[in-house]
């Protein structure tokens, strides 16, 4: 009875040591400055949000937080180099919905972004807005629907790229829809807009940084947004649900992730001192800018997140029979 009192006792004593190293740890945190990788070239909505929350946070950590942009393959350039860093909270990603999709397309085997990253919070989320060229001759979704079923393969959408929100949104919105465009992707989605404009292609499902004022300049047509509820926005756009097609509910969000091995501890700083930040009046009207509201959660929450909607987007690129580029 002594011998196992003593071995409980000893495990009891390296628990506690444990707790207390890692509340230690997360005390301490940060002992340099933090960098956050945005996986995107310089400008735009994205790496504007990414430096409105850097401001913050070097206010309420105590450090300087440098934004490093590394664009390039969709992407993957940034996920990489982070993916490398020391899991010790220093080096952070900040990433957007394309963070899953782009992972949804790739092959078995390839980059488990479950397993390699630690879901530290999501900032933000909004729609996306379904936009057909002005001289197409679409006012509806309804018409949009019956144009691709009476004239099969008379309807594109472009994208800003295989494997982004705007390419398997299209691809969702197609099975659901039970119609059947070709996807051309381009190099980003401010090309992708040049041409929808041109008349080039004729159906988007665009960000709102990336097509909201050409929406309200009225040199496109906004046919849907393809959240579940109406844009304060676009007040008067219907939703893709009220326009008939059913379990449609897509939005495009952004969010911040570390290297998985970071402490439990150093992420719920980070945690907490993302909430705190998007309090900030800066960080909440840049979001509805960019048509999204803030999000205040917990890791675990966004970490669900982040696998339901993989394994959701998954379905959908093997239905539409999708090979990574």
């Amino acid at each position: 009875m002594g011998m196992k009192f003593g071995v409980i006792a000893r495990i009891g004593g390296t628990l506690l040591a444990a707790c207390a190293c890692a509340q230690a740890a997360a005390q301490a945190f940060p002992q340099r400055p933090i960098t956050m990788v945005v996986p995107f070239a310089p400008g735009g909505g994205t790496d504007s949000i990414a430096r409105d929350l850097a401001r913050q946070l070097q206010e309420r950590l105590g450090t300087t937080v440098v934004v490093d942009n590394r664009g390039g393959a969709g992407g993957a350039i940034g996920v990489d180099f982070v993916a490398q860093a020391p899991g010790d909270g220093h080096t952070l990603l900040f990433v957007t919905s394309t963070f899953v999709t782009r992972a949804a397309t790739e092959p078995p085997g390839a980059r488990d972004i479950l397993k390699e990253f630690a879901p530290v919070a999501m900032i933000g989320r909004g729609p996306l807005l379904v936009v057909a060229n002005k001289d197409a001759g679409i006012n509806t979704l309804g018409e949009m629907i019956a144009r691709a079923k009476g004239q099969p393969g008379s309807l594109n959408f472009c994208s800003a790229g295989t494997g982004s929100i705007n390419h398997l949104a299209g691809e969702l919105f197609g099975q659901r829809a039970g119609i059947r465009m070709t996807h051309v992707p381009y190099k980003g989605s401010a090309p992708a807009a040049v041409d929808l404009i041109a008349g080039q292609v004729q159906v988007f499902f665009a960000t709102v940084p990336t097509i909201g004022t050409y929406v309200k300049s009225n040199r496109v047509k906004l046919l849907a947004v393809t959240s579940s509820q109406r844009s304060p926005q676009f007040p008067d756009a219907p939703t893709v649900l009220e326009s008939g097609v059913a379990d449609f509910d897509v939005y495009t969000w952004w969010g911040v992730v570390a290297r998985s091995g970071t402490p439990p501890a150093i992420l719920t700083r980070l945690n907490g001192a993302i909430n705190e930040s998007l309090a900030s009046n800066t960080i909440v009207d840049r979001l509805r800018s960019e048509g999204a509201d803030a999000y205040r959660g917990s890791g675990a929450d966004f970490g669900r997140m982040l696998a339901a909607e993989l394994a959701a987007w998954k379905k959908t690129v093997a239905a539409a029979g999708i090979q990574a580029q």
